[in-house]
């Protein structure tokens, strides 16, 4: 498996190492006063002190309008309601609540798009089989 890398700007590493560490559960890596980086589901991310980056819900997936761009990841099933299970008794607000689309189709997927506290848009993807499904047409 290649490690996909993304850095992107928070507006205070506090506030994200709440939301990432505490609350999704991604692990702490190195960290200077003006970034810090996290093992996001087995990627690295670099969260830099700075504007996030502007967004709109310009992409049209099935009957959602989605935050573009955006990124995320793709979990296995039971991992994935875990997460939602958590994300739901923590009160966290969703763009896209915890739902199940493409139901029955190639592409079958359970999703929810949130933000960080800083307005960054996450998309969470469940599937049985990501590295099957994730390219199925």
């Amino acid at each position: 498996m290649t490690i996909f890398h993304l850095a992107f700007n928070v507006g205070d590493l506090d506030g994200a190492r709440l939301f990432y560490g505490d609350l999704l559960g991604c692990t702490e890596g190195r960290s200077t006063k003006t970034w810090v980086d996290f093992d996001f589901f087995g990627h690295q991310i670099s969260l830099h002190l700075g504007e996030p980056f502007a967004h709109r819900p310009t992409g049209k997936v099935g009957d959602h309008m989605v935050p573009m761009p955006h990124f995320g990841v793709l979990l296995q099933l039971d991992e994935w309601r875990a997460l939602a299970d958590k994300l739901v008794a923590a009160r966290q607000d969703f763009v896209i609540e915890p739902t199940l689309r493409f139901k029955g189709q190639p592409g079958e997927q359970a999703t929810m798009f949130l933000l960080d506290p800083f307005g960054n848009p996450i998309e969470i993807k469940g599937m049985r089989d990501p590295a099957g499904q994730a390219f199925a047409t």
